[in-house]
């Protein structure tokens, strides 16, 4: 009498779940891109309504004002370029609106609903949707900072690169911000205008318009308590190679301030799609 062979497990049972929810993330923020480059309007509005701040306010103060520079006080920057870093943060703003509006959208069409009950757990969702916001602004932001690059130059290498990785932060951490005011939701209408009231003081008040230096006491104050202040300001400061002015803090104090907005803020969306169902 033989005995049987051993059954064969080359997979731990452990691994299926994790990679039930890798996949489910992935095709959740492939369906993310590729549902937003579709409307064409919302392209339009994510990345027009910025250039047409930026022109504006940029070209009417841009000889009224000169702002000094971080490391160089013989140098002035024009408030041109000040402000080009701070239109970019808006288009990563703008389009973590128009992206995780799609919560309350999935939710009437009742595709949010059949995800749910579906094997993959409810951060997966979470985590497609942020990827996926996370993509579109970087897609966005590469044609934005050529622009940059045409118009301004760009000083060294290192800084405007590691500026990139800033930049995508700041887009996982705003999207984790909309997911959170998203999912309770179910009118569009109500969720646009809390987040007008919300984000729009938010990079108001972070330095894309006017140096934390500069401003009054309470302004200052509120500043600083902004977390988007740290990241738009480490993004400027890099991207125009030292030239804007310093982060508060200085640089690492703000990625520290910034990496925590990112986890507050993910952390924030998890748990909001963990304690509401979804459905209304």
């Amino acid at each position: 009498m033989t005995a049987a062979p051993p059954a064969l497990n080359p997979q731990p049972a452990s691994s299926e779940p994790v990679a039930l929810a890798w996949s489910a993330a992935g095709s959740l923020a492939h369906r993310e891109v590729v549902r937003f480059f579709r409307q064409r309007n919302r392209v339009f509005a994510a990345v027009a309504t910025p250039l047409v701040f930026w022109l504006m306010l940029g070209l009417g103060l841009d000889r009224a004002l000169v702002l000094p520079a971080g490391n160089n006080e013989t140098e002035g920057l024009g408030y041109l370029a000040y402000f080009f870093p701070g239109v970019v943060v808006l288009m990563v703003l703008f389009t973590a609106i128009f992206t995780t509006i799609s919560v309350i959208e999935d939710r009437r069409e009742g595709f949010l609903q059949s995800v749910l009950v579906s094997p993959a757990p409810r951060v997966a969702l979470v985590a497609g949707k942020a990827i996926g916001g996370t993509v579109i602004t970087a897609l966005q932001a590469v044609a934005m900072l050529l622009l940059g690059v045409v118009l301004f130059g760009v000083p060294g290498m290192w800084m405007p690169l590691a500026s990139v990785g800033v930049l995508l932060m700041l887009a996982l951490a705003l999207t984790g911000v909309g997911l959170a005011f998203a999912w309770p939701m179910d009118s569009t209408a109500g969720y646009h205008a809390v987040m007008n009231l919300l984000l729009m003081p938010m990079w108001l008040l972070s330095g894309a318009v006017f140096p934390t230096d500069t401003a009054a006491m309470p302004v200052r104050v509120l500043m600083l308590l902004n977390p988007l202040t740290y990241g738009q300001t480490l993004f400027a400061w890099l991207w125009t190679g030292g030239q804007s002015p310093l982060p508060p803090g200085g640089p690492w104090v703000a990625l520290t301030a910034l990496v925590g907005f990112v986890l507050l803020a993910l952390t924030a969306a998890t748990w909001v799609a963990m304690r509401n169902g979804g459905g209304k």
